[in-house]
């Protein structure tokens, strides 16, 4: 398996990312070892928040997100899932499946032993968070859910399969114009040059290519049958759970009502929808902070 790095000089002068790196090497079964990237911000002994990015972001998508509340007292941790960002990238989209990436970031949960975990996830943040609240549960506490599913081999709409068919057939993958028009507000020329800061060329996007043709939405996808398994452990998940959707998101943001009927840990909760399309941590990032932080302190003592 061949495996790029991105050159630190890539992401030099950032706009609003002055976070120091983090790196854990994490080993799955068939594959070499790889470095995964993360931030870790505030005071080490306090309950984590986990913020999950997904397609084709990473986390300077958290930016914003990341020094309220750690300045709140939380211990704030981003990753970079492979593939993206900092982490390592496999160059060649075989090397890329559903179950390997919620393998790799099993290992980086469990190596840093995180509990009492806060989970924010947004798009694959929930493919792969979800499957991660699934497999441990005693882990997390809480569960805030953001423009995200988890298919177990049903349609999840015509807007999602558009998109799928335009990642495989556009010849460039224009990340940062990707996201921009995946919000209501427009990006900065910086905001999306960070965007394409992980990807020097087109030999580094190949998990950004893949991971829309790994989502489990006909019955002979892989992972269907690991995803019906998730789901029977989150029908049984009590504890909280919010959603937060971007309205105007025409990919997934019809799905939060299936979360909250599915969830019982959702029955009773503050669900919201916000002004915001797909990647709402660009949109409303001051609203999803202060959302995150009034939801923990609903149940502390």
């Amino acid at each position: 398996m061949k495996v790029l790095r991105t050159p630190d000089a890539a992401f030099a002068d950032l706009t609003d990312y002055p976070f120091a790196p983090h790196y854990l090497e994490v080993e799955v079964p068939s594959a070499p070892p790889m470095r995964l990237h993360y931030l870790d911000e505030g005071p080490r002994h306090a309950a984590p928040i986990l913020l999950l990015h997904g397609e084709p972001t990473w986390s300077y998508l958290y930016r914003k997100f990341v020094p309220p509340l750690a300045a709140a007292g939380h211990r704030v941790l981003a990753p970079d899932l492979i593939g993206f960002g900092k982490s390592d990238k496999p160059a060649e989209g075989a090397d890329y499946s559903y179950e390997r990436h919620v393998a790799w970031m099993s290992d980086w949960l469990t190596k840093l032993d995180l509990r009492d975990i806060t989970l924010f996830c947004q798009d694959w943040g929930g493919l792969i968070g979800l499957r991660l609240v699934a497999a441990f549960p005693d882990r997390f506490a809480r569960l805030v859910i953001s423009n995200t599913y988890l298919p177990e081999g049903e349609s999840i709409g015509s807007g999602f399969d558009a998109w799928r068919t335009f990642s495989q057939a556009t010849p460039e993958f224009k990340t940062g114009r990707i996201v921009d028009g995946g919000c209501v507000r427009g990006l900065s020329s910086s905001e999306v040059a960070a965007y394409d800061a992980p990807f020097p060329d087109e030999n580094y996007q190949a998990g950004a290519r893949q991971f829309p043709v790994l989502v489990p939405v006909t019955p002979e996808h892989a992972s269907v049958a690991e995803n019906q398994a998730a789901w029977a452990v989150l029908e049984s998940f009590t504890k909280p759970v919010v959603t937060c959707f971007g309205e105007q998101d025409k990919v997934l943001g019809h799905l939060d009502a299936e979360i909250q009927r599915r969830i019982p840990g959702a029955k009773g909760q503050p669900h919201c929808r916000i002004e915001a399309s797909h990647f709402c941590q660009e949109d409303q990032p001051e609203r999803l902070v202060d959302l995150i932080l009034k939801f923990i302190a609903a149940q502390e003592p």
